[in-house]
């Protein structure tokens, strides 16, 4: 699982751009969600969403996805479940204090995010882990709340 977590930072840019579209494809389904209901629809795509995830990332299904913003490298695989940058105890050579045979999630971040378009997006300050969303499908949320705002009209908040 390492290796392959390790290979989709070393392709977070390929990865980004699958993402995007992907992205736009769920939040356009957004209508065929409603009708479906996303209650339903979230233990078949949460247990989707945890097999695709888990196999390249080693994602814990936070519900609340970072990689787009974290080099495609999961913040929540950091030992102390850091979301916003690494502890003070990054070794010399780039691994974990806490697992010294681990590159530092946050190095790899870095290194994943130098290679994305929206590669910047590692400097955004990431929310508190809110852990009721824990084994929830980030992606229908983000569709639901990408697909809401589009339908905001302009000067309106939500």
């Amino acid at each position: 699982m390492y290796a392959v977590r390790l290979w989709s930072v070393r392709h977070s840019r390929l990865l980004e751009s699958f993402y995007q579209g992907f992205e736009r494809i769920i939040v356009r389904l957004d209508p065929l969600w409603k009708r479906i209901g996303y209650e339903r629809l979230e233990q078949p795509v949460a247990a989707v969403e945890r097999q695709v995830k888990g196999l390249l990332f080693d994602c814990q299904m936070c519900g609340q996805c970072a990689l787009s913003s974290t080099g495609m490298s999961c913040p929540m695989n950091c030992p102390k479940n850091l979301r916003n940058g690494p502890c003070g105890g990054v070794r010399a050579n780039g691994h974990c204090e806490v697992k010294p045979e681990m590159k530092c999630v946050w190095v790899k971040a870095w290194e994943g995010s130098q290679q994305m378009l929206e590669g910047k997006a590692i400097l955004d300050v990431q929310k508190p882990v809110d852990n009721t969303l824990k084994g929830h499908s980030s992606w229908l949320r983000v569709a639901r709340e990408k697909a809401g705002a589009r339908a905001q009209p302009e000067g309106r908040a939500s």
